[in-house]
Order: structure tokens, then C-alpha cells, then sequence
């Protein structure tokens, strides 16, 4: 009886202060309500304010004279000569298709920071970084002069400024030169070692594109020009090459010949009919397995570069990343359709990204792996 007595009392005493609590409740969201109300009505009738102002109208004036003028200047540049070579030299160079410009700049950065310890030193980053830009558009200008009387039987290149005659062989050879000697001047900031290595690098790029009417090997070669980068970024900043140097040199070779086989596979029937060489055509039925066997290669190779640079967990884990991306690149081109092969040759700008983020983690970490 008691509890009973209890919970009567409790429900008495409680019940008046629920009820006064609910309808101050409903008191204030009334109030809210009325409140909202004013509140949407000062907003409509300053909406109306501001769209019958005058200042509106000379806003919209301005902008629609704005626009006019804006249209009017960039159709003047379309028709201007001097903006319509530059749009074509941009695309000589292939600045619109950066995939050469990474696959060239990982190993490039793997040597710097592998050569520095961990970040290198300012000048010698900006140099090769924008050195890399400007060897890859050079090599392009070059092999588009080599190649300017073949891309217009290969579907894919025919449109290429070269080929089509939008821009003179006189034009591409001053273009290479162009940008073969900015990227010589900046070599110049370097030390000896490195100016000098760099006339290799100017040869090997130089002669790159010829050597598919010479040799099964040009992707080979290729990988020679690209992997160049790196013993003269290592030496740049090191002032001395190395162990290290040289599997790094020789990993970029294995790299390159493996996803320009995959490049050249794309095109494998137009340069059977025109007579080009190329390592997919050397390798025939053979290609995919051999391909395999240069990734097998190169990922052994890397893990060498960890042990004599002396590299720990998260180089390790870029390792095991870049490798999955390699199985997936033999997925790719199991059935050799060209579209595939084309798109296992871009994926290899991911196998590169994983390898060189790897190696960042690994100095930036070093203490904890």
C-alpha cells in the first residue's frame, strides 16, 4: 500500500508540471510560428526592394556587356594565327596526353629522393621536374618528325599537326631544339657529373624514334632515354652514382619495355602492314609471357633497390601494391584487344604513383618502420 500511496502521491505532483511544461511548449512554437512568418515577410518585401532597384539593372547591364566583350576577344584569338600554332605545337608535344610525362617523371623522383634520403634538395626537384616536361615534349617533337611519313597510315596518328601538314618539319625541328636546349640551360645549374651525363640523355632521346626501322628493340631504347633521368637526378644530387643508381637505371628499362610492348601491341597491325618493328612484333604469341617474365624481372629488381638503399616497410608495401597492378596489366591483355592493351599501358602511371609513394612514406616514417 505504501508504493501504491507513493506513486499516486509522485503522478499527483507531477501531472500539473507536465501539463504547464507542454503548453509552454506550445506557447513558444507558436511564437516561433508567428516569428517565421515576419520573418519570410521582411524577406519578400526586401527581395521586391532589390529587384526594382536600379542597381540590379546596371549590374545586369555590366555583366551582359561583360560577356559580349568576352566573347567577342576569344573569338578574335581563335582566328589569330600565333594562338592556333601554339595550340598546335601544344598538341606537336602532346601536352593535352601527360601519361609520357608521369611514366617518365616516378622513376625520376624514386632516384631524388632515394639519392637525398628523404627531400631533395629545392633546385635540383625544380630543375627535373621541369626538366622532365620539357624532354618528354621534346622526344615527342622528334619522334613526330621521325614518324611524319608513317602516322598518316596508322588510324590513330593521322590527325597528329605533323602528319596532316597543320605545321612544317622546319616547325618540329625547332620545337625539339627549342626545348632540348631549355632543358640543357637548366642542367647547367647542376654539378659536372650531371651536365655531362646529361649529353647522353640528349642523344638517347634524339635517337629514340628512329631506331623502329632499325631494330625489334626500340622500347628497349626507349627505356634507356626514360630511365636516363634517373642516374643523372641521382648524381644531381648526390654527386656520385652508385649500386643504387644503376638498378634504378635498370629497373626503368625493364618498366619501359614492358609497358610500351603493351603500347606497341595497340598498334600491332598497322606496323606489320607498314614495315615498323617494335618488340610486340618481335615477341609475337610469345608477347603476353614475356611481358610477364620483364614484370617478374622488374619487381625482383626493386626489391634489390630496397635492400641496398636500405628501405623498409612502406617502400615494401608500394612494392606489393605496384605488383597487383601488374597482374592486373596481364588481366588487360590476355585477349590482346587494342583498347585494352591501350588502357594497360596507361594503368602503369598507377604502378609508378604506388612505387614512388612507397619510397616518400618510407623517409618521411623512417623512425616508425
Amino acid at each position: 500500500m505504501d508504493i501504491v500511496s507513493t506513486y499516486n502521491d509522485f503522478v499527483r505532483t507531477i501531472k500539473p508540471k507536465a501539463k504547464a511544461f507542454v503548453s509552454q511548449c506550445h506557447i513558444l512554437f507558436n511564437q516561433l510560428l508567428i516569428f517565421s512568418k515576419q520573418v519570410h515577410q521582411q524577406l519578400d518585401q526586401l527581395i521586391e526592394h532589390l529587384s526594382q532597384h536600379p542597381l540590379l539593372d546596371k549590374i545586369e547591364h555590366n555583366f551582359v556587356k561583360y560577356r559580349k566583350h568576352s566573347k567577342n576577344f576569344l573569338e578574335s584569338r581563335k582566328s589569330n594565327s600565333s594562338y592556333i600554332k601554339l595550340g598546335l605545337y601544344a598538341q606537336l608535344v602532346r601536352l593535352d596526353k601527360p601519361i609520357g610525362i608521369l611514366l617518365l617523371l616516378w622513376p625520376t623522383l624514386i632516384a631524388l629522393w632515394i639519392a637525398a634520403g628523404g627531400w631533395p634538395d629545392p633546385l635540383v626537384l625544380f630543375v627535373f621536374v621541369f626538366g622532365v616536361i620539357l624532354m618528354r615534349s621534346a622526344g615527342c617533337a622528334i619522334n613526330d618528325y621521325a614518324d611524319r611519313h608513317i602516322d598518316d597510315k596508322v588510324k590513330r596518328t593521322q590527325q597528329r599537326p605533323l602528319t596532316s601538314g597543320k605545321i612544317t618539319e622546319k616547325e618540329a625541328l625547332l620545337v625539339f631544339a627549342s626545348l632540348s636546349l631549355t632543358a640543357f640551360i637548366l642542367v647547367l645549374f647542376m654539378n659536372a657529373l650531371t651536365i655531362w651525363m646529361s649529353l647522353i640523355g640528349i642523344a638517347l632521346a634524339a635517337s629514340y624514334p628512329f631506331m623502329k626501322r632499325y631494330h625489334y628493340l626500340p622500347q628497349v631504347h626507349l627505356g634507356a632515354a626514360f630511365g636516363w633521368a634517373a642516374p643523372m637526378a641521382y648524381a644531381a644530387q648526390a654527386n656520385e652514382v652508385s649500386a643504387v643508381t644503376w638498378l634504378i637505371f635498370l629497373a626503368t628499362i625493364l618498366w619501359a619495355t614492358a609497358y610500351d610492348t603493351m603500347y606497341a601491341m595497340v598498334d600491332y597491325d598497322d606496323d606489320i602492314k607498314i614495315g615498323v618493328k617494335s618488340t610486340a612484333i618481335l615477341f609475337g604469341n610469345l608477347d603476353k609471357l614475356i611481358i610477364g617474365i620483364i614484370q617478374t624481372l622488374l619487381i625482383i629488381n626493386l626489391l634489390f633497390i630496397g635492400l641496398r638503399a636500405e628501405l623498409s616497410g612502406f617502400y615494401y608495401l608500394g612494392v606489393a601494391a605496384a605488383s597487383v597492378f601488374a597482374v592486373y596489366q596481364q588481366y588487360l591483355i590476355k585477349d590482346r584487344k587494342p583498347e585494352l592493351c591501350f588502357q594497360a599501358f596507361l594503368n602503369n602511371n598507377w604502378f609508378g604513383l604506388v612505387l614512388f609513394v612507397g619510397v616518400f612514406l618510407d623517409y618521411q616514417f623512417a623512425s616508425i618502420t
